[in-house]
């Protein structure tokens, strides 16, 4: 079974800084792993440890200096691992972004069964990119799981949140799963894990290598820009304490919160 794992280069830190294209600046700040793809790695090497012959592949798209959350990905036990990186990338909505990766998957790594996905990205929260990447390669998606419960090789039992509770739902293969936060520990690089993170040979495709051009990808390619980026004002507005019970009911029927019927 072939797992790939989707995960992002998030900037960890409070001090976000801008392009001139209203986009978050990437180089030169220290990242980490989405903390929501950290669960969809998670989940990856649960299905490791309870299947035979499976194999993870870990893809990023970003720029160079990504490959350490890679590294970091192998050192937990991920198998492989992908940088798409090139410059023409730059500035990409969701929807360049999902074209992007999908179009590196469909060339570069075809044989998979199941894509994992966190579902936000904590410096975008639009929850987009793991459903576009299922658009663009035509395969089945389960958004908003909790867990994966079941798998029989040729399809995936998850559990996922709804407005009522939670659903099992079923998917065959190949099929892409967007991953919620969990309340498992997440699993911990070992001495041998970091040693072959060090040693393993990154895979770098750019533009050319998966077959798009200039007009699809970056900035050109995203049908939707930000137009403006700014930190919201804090207003708490006044505050007034009420000690006494009918001087609170007076308050709320003031401001229309009870009915004087």
């Amino acid at each position: 079974m072939k797992i790939i794992v989707c995960i992002k280069q998030v900037p960890d830190t409070t001090d976000i800084k801008w392009t001139e294209n209203n986009t978050i600046q990437r180089e030169g700040v220290e990242s980490v792993i989405n903390p929501y793809d950290l669960y969809a790695i998670e989940e990856a090497l649960k299905l490791k440890k309870t299947l035979d012959d499976v194999e993870i592949t870990v893809v990023t798209m970003g720029p160079l200096q990504a490959e350490e959350i890679l590294r970091k990905a192998i050192a937990v036990g991920c198998d492989n691992a992908v940088l798409i990186s090139d410059k023409k990338f730059a500035g990409a909505d969701t929807y360049a972004t999902g074209k992007t990766i999908a179009s590196a998957i469909k060339s570069k790594l075809p044989d998979y069964d199941l894509i994992l996905c966190g579902q936000f990205a904590v410096d975008g929260d639009t929850a987009q990119t793991g459903p576009s990447i299922a658009n663009q390669l035509g395969i089945a998606q389960v958004t908003y799981v909790k867990e994966l419960n079941k798998c029989d090789g040729k399809c995936i039992y998850a559990v996922r949140e709804i407005e009522e509770g939670l659903e099992t739902v079923k998917a065959e293969f190949p099929a892409l799963i967007c991953v919620l936060k969990g309340m498992e520990e997440l699993t911990r690089p070992k001495i041998n894990g970091i040693i072959k993170a060090q040693n393993t040979k990154i895979t770098v495709y750019t533009m050319e290598d998966i077959g798009l051009t200039p007009e699809e990808t970056g900035i050109k390619g995203s049908p939707t820009y930000v137009s403006r980026a700014f930190r919201p004002e804090h207003d708490r507005g006044k505050c007034e304490i009420c000690t006494d019970c009918n001087v609170l009911a007076d308050k709320i029927k003031e401001f229309g919160g009870i009915s004087n019927e």
